[in-house]
């Protein structure tokens, strides 16, 4: 499985290992437009030959989709669209609970801006998996 943190201007990316139990941050893309994105993540699940994607979706606290989340579905379906199997999870909180993973690993702030979105991706995709999705 591919796990995806997808922002305005960056696609966090992470996978799990073999056997599917546990997640890993694998690196950060810069978004270069929809249809370019659709495509690298594409390859990224050729070449770790992963069976769907787990996108975030950023919902509104009252768990409405606000436009943040109106964003990523239109990726999510683009993605879809090109017959990749497409799961979302709600991304609530992942972004913090990365940061707070690299402040108590003493990471300065540069080095946590250059990792947080990976490793808000491996938080969604193991949540994921921890749920038996």
């Amino acid at each position: 499985m591919l796990g995806l943190d997808v922002g305005s201007k960056t696609i966090g990316v992470a996978v799990t290992d073999e056997l599917g139990v546990a997640a890993h941050a694998v690196k950060t893309l810069q978004r270069q437009g929809t249809v370019k994105d659709v495509a690298t993540v594409r390859a990224l699940v050729a070449e770790y030959a992963a069976e769907a994607v787990v996108v975030g979706m950023p919902y509104d606290p009252d768990g409405t989709e606000g436009q943040r989340a109106k964003r990523v579905r239109v990726f999510m379906d683009a993605l879809a669209a090109t017959g990749v199997r497409v799961e979302h999870w709600d991304e609530s909180f992942s972004t913090v609970r990365a940061e707070e993973v690299l402040i108590r690993a003493d990471l300065s702030r540069k080095k946590r801006k250059k990792v947080i979105d990976r490793l808000a991706a491996q938080v969604i995709l193991q949540d994921w998996l921890d749920h038996g999705c």
